[in-house]
């Protein structure tokens, strides 16, 4: 008697892979390497966290390398420095902080949380970013603060306090405001890269 095979059974779909536009695909092989196209939007994002370790950080960058500033041999603490320090303090605080959600007035009913889940790496990078601000972009204390040195240390001139802190917030943020004029040609271009951050991103990674 002849037995009949069974046909095999179906393939199971494989999952779908994220298709990435040709335009996003670097054509640096260093930065195909490093650098991640896909994104996960269901990670949080501004949470307690971030703001918490971004803000502390920036400002203790800040008074550090300002202190150290006026030093014959000055010392400068960078970014790199907070970026290896919060993950473990990030784990930490995922680990302790209560999970308990809770309303705030005035914004409907959204809910929100001190720990929504654990440690990832976008409040990694946010901190980061504001650890950079903090130490002038790794150059140390701020650049216009000089303006104010030289103005009351050698000229003798008196300048208020409302004046400096003017002066020096415009500086500190015209990076970033030049970095949004141009960003359709130096940020989102794929064949656009920066070979000082490759390194900073493979820590992330």
């Amino acid at each position: 008697m002849e037995t009949e095979v069974a046909p095999p059974p179906p393939a199971k779909k494989m999952a779908e892979e994220p298709v990435v536009d040709g335009d996003e695909l670097s054509p640096v092989e260093q930065v195909r390497l490093t650098v991640p196209n896909t994104d996960d939007p269901s990670l949080p994002v501004w949470t307690f966290r971030m703001w918490f370790l971004g803000l502390f950080s920036c400002a203790l960058l800040s008074f550090l390398n300002q202190f150290f500033a006026y030093r014959a041999e000055p010392l400068i603490i960078t970014q790199i420095t907070v970026q290896v320090a919060t993950l473990p303090i990030g784990q930490f605080m995922a680990s302790v902080l209560p999970t308990t959600k809770f309303r705030i007035p005035g914004f409907g009913s959204r809910e929100f949380s001190l720990n929504p889940g654990p440690f990832n790496m976008k409040e990694h990078v946010l901190i980061t970013i504001f650890a950079n601000a903090g130490s002038a972009f790794g150059n140390g204390p701020a650049y216009a603060i000089h303006i104010v040195t030289a103005i009351k240390g050698f000229y003798r001139r008196k300048i208020s306090f409302l004046a400096g802190w003017i002066i020096i917030n415009t500086t500190q943020v015209l990076g970033y405001g030049w970095a949004g004029l141009l960003r359709k040609y130096v940020v989102e271009p794929a064949h656009m890269w920066w070979p000082s951050t490759l390194v900073q991103i493979s820590l992330f990674r």
